[in-house]
């Protein structure tokens, strides 16, 4: 390690501020300008994170060699940093009136909502596949949703810092309120018969998922347009959710001619 980088880290150094751990997620807030200051784990290997430190110093932003007591000390037990962390000004939800701005200009916006999602590791999860597929933004409740901390943000592997996520009072209404704009709502369901492929649309849209116990609330399944479930083969009854919105929503756009080409397979001789 670099020798002029090492001083003791202060308490007041992190104050108001949030830990972004991971070689990847560290390195989107870097490229992004949000991070203030970067911690690397006394010991950790520099060739790994070379990138990371490129970039800091390109940005002037301060590398910090920390003890390791003191770096585990700055980040949740099941937490894999991959020994570099770094502090930025932490990213609020957005409120419910950002919402037209988000999605002001868009030909065909792709909304995922999520009713009831409360463990982090499957709300990081599912912004992870919503920032690959192309969401527009990710839609929760003001009560009963999981919180965009330090573990949501290491699981979405960057996305939280990439996606947008807007914290509605009353979901039931923010949705009524879509369809008023010509949002098609499509809600995943365990009991629905239909794939997505039947209930296909070209326009503006959004998937809703249920919580990981329960599913759609009542009142949420009563405002979609219509019910998808995903054809399984074997004798598991239902996925985790955040593989479930991955599997919809690849199949959903997959549908629509979001993606792009693949190339056609051919068999090396």
């Amino acid at each position: 390690m670099n020798q002029n980088r090492w001083r003791q880290p202060k308490k007041q150094q992190i104050s108001g501020r949030v830990a972004v751990s991971g070689v990847h997620p560290v390195r989107i807030v870097l490229r992004r300008g949000r991070a203030t200051e970067v911690w690397v784990r006394k010991g950790a290997n520099e060739h790994r994170l070379r990138e990371i430190l490129a970039i800091a110093h390109s940005t002037g932003i301060s590398v910090i060699d920390v003890a390791p007591q003191d770096f585990d000390d700055a980040v949740s037990s099941d937490t894999n940093h991959q020994s570099v962390i770094a502090f930025a000004e932490p990213r609020e939800m957005e409120p419910e009136n950002a919402l037209p701005v988000l999605l002001d200009g868009l030909e065909s916006p792709l909304i995922l909502v999520l009713d009831g999602v409360t463990d982090p590791h499957n709300f990081g999860a599912c912004l992870r596949s919503a920032e690959a597929f192309g969401v527009s933004c990710v839609i929760v409740p003001k009560d009963h949703s999981a919180p965009l901390n330090q573990v949501a943000r290491k699981t979405s592997s960057g996305a939280s810092e990439l996606i947008p996520v807007v914290k509605v009072k009353n979901l039931a209404r923010c949705l009524r309120r879509l369809q008023q704009d010509g949002f098609w709502i499509i809600g995943a369901a365990g009991e629905s018969s239909a794939n997505m492929c039947k209930a296909f649309n070209q326009g503006p849209l959004a998937l809703v998922m249920g919580s990981e116990g329960s599913g759609l609330r009542r009142l949420t399944r009563d405002v979609c347009d219509a019910l998808v479930s995903i054809p399984m083969l074997g004798c598991i009854e239902s996925l985790n959710v955040s593989v479930a919105a991955g599997v919809l929503l690849y199949d959903l756009q997959n549908t629509r001619g979001a993606l792009p080409s693949l190339s056609t397979y051919q068999e090396s001789v």
